[in-house]
């Protein structure tokens, strides 16, 4: 196993991307001094200490040979899947999840690095699975790999976390159309998407006699179905499940242009703003930043997606490859709902934002996933 960093590999490595990211997670510690002021806790203390261990984590990644974190697939998988079990038996329950495993004054999201353990399982499968001769993936064989990614996001959604289940649902189809499906499996996957927006207007939006005659609906808890019911009337119950939403609109909006200014936004000084340091925390940037800080939040991170895809395009190798598509897709898809949630124009889920909101396991995950970029662009032409 070669462990470390040759003199040749220093041309290759994507200093635009680290530039991108480093400079995220600084504007995110700005902001959170604002969104964590008194007398509430100075949460952006903590997020320096998960960003230093963010990059500590990032720089042992990128030493080690991706080839041997290429075998190692298994196990990480493995481990991964038997962390998440391991909530059922001792994790800590919070906001109705039980998303965490606390062991002394150490507190762990799980569901963060299966995303990760996930990706690279997938990769895994797509690099061995290669068939010079076949055009392209059919149903057939796109079982295991769709199985492979099943197994944790059930799980993962029986916490239940429908937000990071969903994530993990989108970055996972991502890599299976980065592998070239048949034109039939992408018409397949339109015609399931048209059947959901179907079963979204019979269960919420038709009108019909009571007890409805739902698809989904019912199995659903109630917090669940009520951020749906949200986003389809968001005029409705203002002061109950449109609440957390109305707010962030309000918070978005009012900061114009140029932004009331750091520490000067009302929704977040009166704190009516929920969550405002985790996943309302671009609402806290918009207003005291405005729109044009905002769209220099975007180019970032579009920086991150563009340069994060020019490492998957460039790749030695299948494996390489596949991981960079899945960390770009797990990055992407977060930013995308993130910020469709605090906007209004998707439902809140709970997903935070990448880099900018507080938490320890979101940092360190999504820095582990930088360094397996690194790691991949650097070694490029070595072998």
């Amino acid at each position: 196993m070669e462990i470390g960093i040759q003199k040749r590999m220093l041309p290759h490595v994507p200093w635009a991307l680290l530039f991108a990211c480093l400079t995220v997670a600084s504007i995110g510690i700005w902001n959170l001094a604002s969104a964590s002021r008194p007398p509430h806790s100075p949460v952006w203390t903590s997020q320096l200490v998960y960003l230093g261990v963010g990059l500590a984590a990032m720089t042992a990644v990128a030493l080690v040979d991706y080839r041997f974190i290429q075998r190692a697939a298994v196990p990480i998988y493995l481990i991964n899947i038997a962390l998440l079990l391991a909530l059922k038996v001792m994790g800590h329950r919070a906001k109705g999840a039980e998303s965490w495993l606390v062991i002394g004054p150490f507190r762990m999201q799980p569901a963060e690095f299966m995303k990760l353990g996930m990706i690279l399982m997938l990769a895994k499968f797509f690099h061995d699975d290669y068939r010079p001769n076949v055009t392209g993936y059919g149903f057939l064989r796109l079982i295991p790999p769709t199985l492979l990614a099943i197994v944790p996001i059930v799980i993962v959604l029986i916490e239940p976390e429908l937000g990071t289940s969903l994530m993990m649902l989108f970055t996972a189809a991502t890599m299976l159309v980065f592998a070239r499906v048949r034109w039939w499996v992408v018409a397949v996957i339109g015609v399931g998407a048209l059947v959901a927006a179907l079963v979204i207007w019979n269960d919420w939006v038709r009108e019909q006699s009571e007890p409805r005659a739902t698809v989904v609906r019912h199995f659903m808890k109630k917090h669940q179905e009520d951020r749906i019911s949200a986003w389809l009337d968001p005029t409705a119950d203002l002061r109950g499940k449109n609440y957390h939403s109305i707010q962030s609109k309000i918070a978005v909006g009012s900061g114009g242009l140029s932004g009331k200014g750091w520490m000067k936004g009302t929704q977040t000084g009166l704190f009516f703003l929920p969550e405002q340091h985790t996943d309302f925390i671009f609402s806290v940037w918009a207003e005291e930043h405005g729109f044009t800080a905002c769209l220099l939040l975007l180019v970032l991170y579009g920086a991150v997606f563009l340069t994060s895809l020019g490492v998957a395009f460039n790749a030695r190798d299948r494996f390489g490859a596949f991981v960079a598509a899945g960390v770009a897709a797990m990055i992407f898809w977060q930013v995308f709902e993130n910020i469709g949630m605090v906007t209004g124009l998707l439902p809140v889920t709970g997903i935070t934002l990448p880099l900018m909101s507080y938490g320890g396991s979101s940092m360190v995950s999504v820095f582990l996933g930088i360094g397996l970029l690194v790691n991949i662009s650097m070694r490029r032409h070595i072998f």
